[in-house]
């Protein structure tokens, strides 16, 4: 079910899908990278204003699905016009910044973007641009990345499944009068 919190800006209710900590797990595989299977936390948040902040965190996982190390973070601010086009301004550990523009698909919870400017840094890695498809699917959010280098066509290169968490102390606010010892609830 998507929420949409009375304090969002009233342009954001459309991208209100986004809200919330995600977490999950994909696979990124790009020539000249080493094919891996990641873990993720993403966090869409808001503080009223006309945008929603970014960030996200993935380490490469191992067969057992534990962390080995980091593998990327980016972060990042969205925003959607009233004729349902968004862009997002990024920014990723590697000294990478990317402006992406795209829009909301209709009658539906899905983002198709694609950068329309890349800067990066002298320590960059080779990189011309992506595209992103984001969507809201049965209460998860799923995405898959593309890519593009000056030596590979833009290709699919990461893919996630994403499962909302839920903090318990979210739940807890809303319960009144419960009694101290939990059991007697139940009586």
């Amino acid at each position: 079910m998507i929420e949409i919190p009375s304090d969002l800006h009233p342009a954001l209710v459309p991208l209100a899908f986004l809200l919330g900590n995600w977490e999950g797990a994909g696979v990124s595989d790009f020539p000249g990278a080493e094919k891996c299977n990641f873990g993720q936390e993403a966090t869409f948040t808001h503080d009223g204003r006309d945008f929603i902040e970014y960030v996200s965190h993935t380490w490469v996982l191992d067969g057992e699905g534990k962390k080995v190390r980091p593998l990327e973070s980016e972060s990042g601010y969205w925003r959607i016009d009233k004729d349902r086009k968004v862009e997002v301004v990024m920014s990723r550990d590697q000294g990478v910044v990317e402006v992406w523009y795209g829009e909301l698909a209709e009658g539906k919870p899905q983002i198709d973007l694609a950068t329309d400017a890349v800067a990066r840094t002298a320590a960059a890695g080779p990189y011309s641009g992506g595209k992103r498809l984001y969507g809201y699917v049965n209460s998860d959010l799923m995405w898959v990345g593309e890519k593009a280098t000056p030596e590979v066509e833009l290709r699919p290169y990461m893919s996630a499944h994403l499962k909302k968490v839920v903090d318990p102390r979210e739940w807890a606010k809303d319960l009144k009068d419960l009694p101290d010892d939990g059991i007697a609830f139940f009586r």
